[in-house]
């Protein structure tokens, strides 16, 4: 994914636009009931829901012109209703209003198809910027976090298992595969038998290799 300086906006005119119909998927009531204080006035009508489902049974029954979503939810995350949404066929933009302030977090919901990711402590006005931002075309992201965001959502997904990047951290660290197996209780056959399938994922022949694409790839927490 490749995002032009087009698309990356930090400062929006907050001048009011007024629009149909958003949906507001925060399963926090009180949260959710400022948010509608804030937008009540660019809104004809705003519908508060408190899970993934509700949120995708939501835009099914009458979607909207834009949602605002958190990501950690009872039942579907945010993102995987936004994943959803978007195999339906539902293009309106998304925009998560999240207390997540990972970069790595942002990216994968730029990734999924969101348009728009704020953090909770900010202050409102950014919300209202974010919406003005993605109502007309462009994607908002926090300004912490946009730069890594934007870089990690370019990055090539890859997929191992939890085991798997357990035990990439312990070759990162040194360690020999007898080493790992004894630390995670399994046999020297099964850490290299893993290694190797890292490896083939990674598309890499080698140890140091494997070590340096990793941490290119950001597989490895430091």
């Amino acid at each position: 994914m490749t995002m032009g300086d087009e698309h990356m906006q930090v400062s929006y005119s907050t001048a009011e636009s007024r629009y149909r119909r958003v949906v507001l998927a925060d399963d926090h009531r009180v949260v959710a009931q400022g948010i509608e204080h804030l937008l009540e006035d660019r809104f004809d009508s705003i519908e508060l829901v408190c899970s993934g489902e509700e949120l995708v049974e939501a835009v099914r029954r009458d979607p909207p012109d834009v949602v605002v979503a958190d990501i950690s939810m009872p039942g579907l995350t945010g993102i995987q209703a936004l994943r959803r949404m978007r195999e339906e066929g539902f293009e309106m933009p998304v925009v998560f209003l999240t207390m997540h302030d990972e970069s790595s977090v942002a990216a994968e919901a730029i990734r999924a198809g969101a348009r728009g990711y704020v953090l909770k402590s900010a202050a409102g006005e950014e919300l209202v910027r974010a919406l003005a931002g993605v109502m007309g075309g462009h994607t908002y992201v926090t300004p912490t976090l946009a730069m890594d965001a934007i870089t990690n959502a370019g990055r090539q997904q890859y997929v191992l298992t939890d085991k798997q990047l357990r035990i990439l951290e312990y070759v990162a660290r040194g360690l020999r595969s007898k080493q790992i197996a004894y630390e995670l209780g399994v046999s020297v056959r099964t850490i290299e038998s893993h290694k190797y399938a890292i490896m083939q994922e990674l598309g890499v022949h080698g140890t140091l290799e494997l070590v340096r694409k990793a941490e290119h790839e950001g597989l490895i927490r430091h």
